[in-house]
């Protein structure tokens, strides 16, 4: 029965058994949780930095899960926790009349059976997720900020959950709310730890608060770290002194660890609020990232520690708990994982061990180790190694005879030779197999000098009828041919087959393309748009186009799917984290274009240059009264001047109409007489 707390930045784990109720689990790396399963540790949940979440089985390494949240690449998983068999709720109530006796392996398998998950996200929501069914059964929203411990208690199903948004948050699982919230520090709250019993609850921030779960009070309060406390987790059931009354918590020893400390720090709870630090530690050569513990269950039982530091190495504490402790305690093993330097890389390179785990049996140690997209999972009994031990670990080879032995063989029917098979698949790619009778043997190595057959040779020996196109040098191939590409791409998962097929651009290619592919096609068609959607922008929206023309071609056959809704569920969940996002950048773009245009005004305001406003030439009159009587008198001769012109014009005028007159009466000007007559 063993115990880990999370360790790093993001606290992961689970709870151990429903008597104890200790976490078993944590993370690997700041930001890559994982957990074991309580119990025989048959499962390891690793959330890696690929945001998907994966459960291998500890046993074979084997594959077993591997879940895709919908919004993994803005909601990164911070920590993990199993919840204690039958906490999914999956519980039948019982019927009237007879019902079949189970078989006691089929009553041990359904109350040891491990369903649900949860998986705190950096955005502040908790994701609870069947490992049976293979999906995502509800989603917990209730703090501001991320997540940093789960916690599930024992008994009552409730879920536990600290976050940087200084809360602690009591879950209930079956509606999915909230149960109860209440302030946890003053600064973020890092770890959480259930106690025994299942009455008392341990926080820490910096300092480490022990709370009771019955009124939500301080409990005690003690020292705590420099740091942000990331391990947190009981190591006694019962105190050593067994014959003062046990109230529950008083006497059990609890164990901590800090980011940036490489001590781990154990603590007492006593009656009395005196005492408030540590009463005995634990030195490593770096901060811990993952913490498996067995707990003590009598005053003669040592605890056994498992410690793995962020520099790859494991160190095993082996300690009696009784009372104070001056000294920090050393390591009686340490484990280190190098290759064997073989090959062409003659230096041995270290391979980090990620994660660490007591067996049941207590004398052996499940080690993870490797890539934590692929890890290595190795057992190793604890009385074969020495104090310092260097485990020599080809992981390359380790990973290649997996592949290996994970490829399906086929096998090919005998068919008589009068049988015609017919193959689901694009026309004129069919081709009947022959019989084992008429079976040739070929020839796959090359023989040295020999002449290489061409592919026209090769498709005329395996009786297939195809079609001779010969398209233009440097030109498209047809669309006919790009739909053969895409099924064949499917179907082997290429991605170079299926990168030219879909980097194509013309709408009028892409529809034709669709039209062309078979109908069991689609669906696994469906199924790469919806994994490069979640890649680049640049290539999401080329896929766009793609899952388009899929949509409104092959809409009818989509609709007579039954089970429609769980195959395409990834693809509703990510479309509706896309739409949900469009209002925000909406708002977004027209506050930045409203900014954008407003420093483009006031740039081009500040470049013009300034008019010159002063007058060139001023002309200033004297303001004297002397000078107003000169100007009145100029104004009245002109006046006078004025008339006497109009009055001479007008005699002119008169003498040139008389002088007219005169000479249409014959009269002369010339006539001297006349002229003094008229005088």
């Amino acid at each position: 029965m063993a115990a880990a707390g999370g360790g790093g930045t993001a606290c992961g784990g689970e709870q151990e058994t429903a008597a104890l109720g200790t976490p078993a689990g944590g993370t690997l790396v700041a930001g890559t949780p994982c957990a074991f399963s309580p119990s025989e540790r048959r499962l390891l949940a690793l959330s890696g930095p690929d945001g998907r979440l994966r459960v291998w089985e500890t046993p074979s390494s084997r594959l077993q899960h591997e879940y895709v949240p919908s919004a993994h690449l803005s909601a990164a998983c911070t920590c993990l926790a199993w919840a204690p068999p039958g906490a999914g709720g999956r519980t039948a109530p019982s019927k009237e009349g007879p019902q079949r006796k189970k078989r006691k392996s089929e009553a041990v398998e359904a109350s040891e059976q491990l369903d649900l998950l949860a998986i705190g996200t950096a955005v502040g929501s908790i994701l609870l997720y069947s490992t049976i069914k293979g999906e995502l059964q509800s989603k917990l929203n209730g703090h501001d900020n991320k997540i940093n411990c789960v916690r599930w208690h024992q008994d009552n199903r409730c879920l536990y959950s600290c976050s940087d948004d200084k809360n602690i948050v009591e879950w209930n699982t079956q509606t999915c709310k909230v149960k109860c919230k209440w302030k946890g520090d003053n600064s973020s709250v890092s770890s959480l730890c259930i106690s025994p019993d299942g009455k008392m609850l341990l926080s820490a921030g910096r300092s480490i608060k022990l709370w009771d779960l019955e009124t939500k009070e301080i409990y005690r309060h003690f020292t705590g770290h420099a740091t942000a406390v990331s391990t947190l987790t009981f190591i006694t059931v019962r105190p050593p002194n067994e014959n003062q009354p046990f109230d529950g918590i008083t006497g059990l020893y609890f164990l901590s660890g800090a980011v940036h400390d490489r001590l781990l720090n154990v603590w007492y709870v006593r009656s009395d609020r005196k005492e408030k630090n540590a009463v005995m530690s634990f030195t490593i050569t770096d901060e811990p990232i993952h913490v498996d513990l067995t707990i003590s269950e009598s005053k003669e039982e040592p605890v056994k520690l498992a410690v793995v530091c962020r520099d790859g190495q494991l160190h095993l504490f082996e300690q009696v708990l009784n009372g104070y402790c001056k000294k920090p305690l050393t390591s009686s093993r340490s484990i280190q994982i190098a290759t064997p330097g073989e090959g062409t890389d003659s230096t041995p390179k270290p391979v980090p061990i990620l994660a660490a785990a007591f067996c049941s049996d207590k004398q052996s140690l499940i080690l993870v180790y490797g890539n934590s997209l692929q890890p290595v999972i190795e057992r190793v009994t604890l009385n074969t190694l020495e104090s310092h031990t260097c485990l020599v670990r080809d992981v390359q080879k380790t990973l290649a005879l997996k592949t290996e032995m994970a490829v399906t063989k086929v096998k090919t029917p005998i068919v008589n030779s009068e049988a015609k098979m017919l193959i689901p698949g694009i026309p004129g790619h069919s081709a009947a197999i022959r019989s084992s009778s008429c079976r040739e043997k070929v020839e796959t190595k090359r023989k040295p000098g020999g002449k290489e057959e061409s592919i026209e040779d090769r498709l005329g020996a395996m009786d297939i009828d195809v079609m001779k196109i010969k398209s233009p040098s440097g030109g498209l191939p047809q669309t006919d041919n790009f739909a053969v590409l895409l099924v064949q791409g499917l179907e082997s998962n290429d991605p170079e087959i299926l990168n030219k097929v879909l980097q194509v651009r013309k709408e009028v290619v892409i529809k034709k393309t669709i039209a062309r592919i078979p109908v069991h096609a689609v669906i696994p068609l469906l199924h790469e748009l919806t994994k490069r959607l979640q890649g680049h922008p640049y290539s999401a929206s080329q896929m766009v186009r793609w899952l388009k023309s899929v949509l409104t071609t092959h809409a009818s056959y989509l609709s007579t799917l039954p089970n429609l809704v769980p195959q395409l569920g990834m693809l509703y969940q990510l479309m509706e984290s896309r739409v949900k996002t469009l209002q925000k950048l909406s708002r977004l773009h027209g506050k930045l274009y409203l900014l954008i245009t407003q420093v483009a005004a006031l740039e081009q305001a500040q470049d013009k240059t300034d008019v010159n406003q002063t007058a060139k030439l001023v002309y200033e009159e004297e303001s004297s009264e002397e000078g107003s009587d000169d100007e009145m008198a100029a104004e009245k001769d002109s006046d006078e001047n004025w008339d006497e012109d109009e009055e001479g014009e007008e005699q002119s005028d008169n003498e040139q109409e008389m002088a007219v007159e005169k000479e249409i009466n014959g009269e002369s000007d010339l006539d001297p007489e006349n002229e003094s007559e008229e005088e």
